[in-house]
């Protein structure tokens, strides 16, 4: 593995992007998207820095801020789990869209991971599970966002689970589309990273506001959560391509996962040049988001490591 010392060394935007100050900025960012020629669309997903929110070394009140002013990234995606106690609060969500506003920021998504199942097996613990969910899509709504992303789990035998995901996802789509807010299945494991599988469920919702946000890692259909990184517990894997092929005609953005980076700024366990292939190939326009989970490297120096990679490998694509 490289060195950070010899990475950042290969990586020159690293070195710009990490002495950026975390504070609110005048005009463009020099690192805003729009002004690379045949670059994609770059957002910034908030869980690749938190462990930095969880301990409060960064509050996530000023996420937008951080996202603009650290990174040059003017488009963000937030995680629910950082916010828990504000869910219901409109003026304090009313204030975030302000402050992302005022960087020149745009709010994509919001994450959400709530307990209940949205496939529960008990019909009343399943109707929990979507009222549960209301409060994230109306955060969504107020923040500008067009999307929430949820957890697609659930528990009985595969037809019998089907049938109450088709039942759970239906109706919390029904209800934010009302919202015109779009639900998207990530996957994270077991059989949400089963594409075919997740497909069939689509199809049976018949809602248009049902839709994915394909991951490049979590393809562990062993283990929940899914990580498709070298681990004693992923024993068998979903093909990447072939999920992310899958789910690509039903996406509302893309999740570049990143682990561990070489000293050529490479991916050891992402195949970016073909994942990233695919999805320039099907002529998708949509965000494609940072999320970095690797040790290798700091939080920042990985989102900026990540960032590169997926500037890079675009571009040398054509």
């Amino acid at each position: 593995m490289a060195t950070r010392r010899a990475f950042v060394k290969k990586t020159a935007l690293g070195a710009a992007a990490l002495t950026l100050p975390i504070i609110p900025s005048l005009g463009k960012s020099p690192f805003q998207n729009d002004l690379f020629m045949n670059q994609p669309k770059i957002s910034l997903a908030q869980w690749s820095l938190n462990k930095a929110f969880f301990s409060g070394e960064l509050d996530a009140r000023d996420f937008a801020s951080i996202a603009k002013n650290s990174y040059g990234i003017t488009a963000i995606e937030y995680v629910n789990q950082f916010y828990e106690e504000e869910a219901k609060n409109e003026k304090f969500w009313l204030e975030m869209a302000r402050l992302a506003s005022d960087n020149g920021v745009e709010s994509l998504i919001m994450m959400v991971d709530e307990k209940e199942k949205l496939g529960d097996s008990s019909a009343a613990k399943r109707k929990k599970a979507v009222e549960d969910h209301y409060k994230w899509v109306n955060a969504a709504k107020l923040l500008g966002c067009h999307s929430v992303r949820v957890n697609a789990f659930g528990d009985g035998e595969p037809e019998a689970l089907k049938s109450a995901l088709v039942d759970g996802l239906g109706s919390l789509t029904e209800y934010a589309a009302k919202e015109n807010i779009h639900v998207l299945l990530e996957n994270h494991g077991l059989h949400t990273s089963n594409a075919a599988y997740m497909v069939d469920i689509i199809k049976a919702v018949n809602n248009p506001f049902l839709g994915t946000l394909p991951d490049f890692g979590n393809w562990c259909t062993s283990a929940e959560w899914g990580g498709t990184k070298e681990s004693q517990n992923c024993t068998n894997i979903y093909d990447p391509a072939k999920g992310l092929t899958e789910w690509l005609p039903y996406a509302k953005g893309v999740s570049a996962k990143s682990y561990e980076f070489n000293e050529d700024g490479n991916d050891t366990v992402i195949d970016y040049p073909k994942l990233l292939g695919i999805v320039k190939n099907t002529g998708f326009d949509g965000y494609i988001g940072i999320e970095y989970e690797g040790e290798g490297l700091s939080a920042s120096e990985g989102i900026v490591a990540t960032k590169a990679l997926i500037e890079r490998t675009w571009a040398a694509l054509d």
